[in-house]
């Protein structure tokens, strides 16, 4: 029998677990990039807006702003400029739901159909980010002019009077009327419902659809039975894409717009920068950025995926 007095016990912890306090710290430094950006870009710019919104709404640029907590600013903001809030999200929501109908067609046909053609028609949808977003928009002018070949086959097969019938033009002009700012918001945001669009559908298996046609589901039920339930991502990711911007762009509404047609961003940039009441600006702000992540946050849960939740 073998003595084991005076043997020092054996340490039975891994010290190859513990890592030198250098690398454990890695992982912070890495993200310290990302930190100081969002800090710098976003949470001081957030804060500015939230001290705006509550100044004395007594004071000027002249005479400087106060910080009194005027929570009253809110109110008076919303019941001033409801009608251009409510315009705005109405505007959106239907340049969104346009670019939805439009762009589904077009991203399923790059998916699905352009074969070799495929990267070419995606260089065709974002080819006009390389040009201004401005210049872009005052094409639309000349595209929707009076004497314009538009105007004239519109009034020609009568589909002017059905935009007039739903309030979308008055008269046979189409320029400066609301179809003129919504065709505008659909045309500079459409590439943002496109691009989400087709890399959900690039991701459907073709045989899950011909599997839907093995078990005798018509072309249009295993559309709706599997095609679009597997492309909800790219939906609910392109909507919110397009929706969020399009609901406070303002230069759309100013250059193809009126007076009648304006929207909240417009108010917004004329009351920072034009009328100096930073005040009310940054109610307004505020009360667009609640309104829109309130609606987001409920159209997420309502209709998104597991991947967005």
């Amino acid at each position: 029998m073998t003595s084991t007095a005076g043997v020092p016990p054996v340490s039975t912890h891994d010290t190859t677990s513990v890592k030198p306090r250098g690398r454990r710290l890695t992982g912070y430094w890495l993200i310290l990039p990302g930190a100081l950006w969002l800090l710098v870009f976003f949470v001081i710019p957030f804060y500015s807006l939230i001290a705006s919104s509550l100044f004395d709404p007594a004071g000027s640029v002249l005479t400087g702003y106060e910080m009194t907590w005027h929570f009253g600013n809110y109110v008076d903001a919303f019941n001033q400029y409801k009608g251009q809030l409510w315009r705005s999200i109405w505007y959106a929501g239907v340049a969104t739901l346009v670019c939805l109908v439009v762009g589904y067609v077009l991203a399923y046909a790059i998916a699905f159909k352009a074969g070799r053609w495929k990267n070419l028609m995606l260089v065709l949808v974002i080819a006009p980010f390389f040009t201004s977003f401005l210049l872009r928009t005052l094409s639309w002018q000349l595209i929707l002019a009076d004497d314009g070949w538009v105007v004239s086959f519109m009034n020609t097969t009568h589909l002017t009077d059905v935009l007039q019938l739903i309030g979308l033009v008055d008269g046979d002009r189409l320029l400066a009327t609301p179809f003129a700012v919504i065709a505008g918001l659909t045309y500079n945001f459409l590439p943002f419902m496109v691009l989400p669009l087709y890399a959900s559908l690039e991701k459907v298996d073709p045989r899950l659809i011909e599997a839907a046609g093995d078990l005798y589901a018509s072309p249009i039920r295993g559309f709706f039975k599997v095609t679009f339930p597997l492309s909800m991502p790219g939906v609910v990711a392109g909507t919110l894409l397009t929706f969020i911007p399009a609901a406070g762009d303002y230069v759309n509404a100013q250059l193809l717009g009126n007076t009648n047609t304006r929207m909240i961003g417009n108010s917004i940039q004329s009351l920072f920068t034009s009328q100096g009441d930073y005040a009310t600006a940054g109610a307004l702000s505020v009360i667009l950025m609640v309104i829109i992540v309130a609606a987001v946050a409920f159209y997420v849960r309502t209709a998104g995926t597991e991947e967005l939740v």
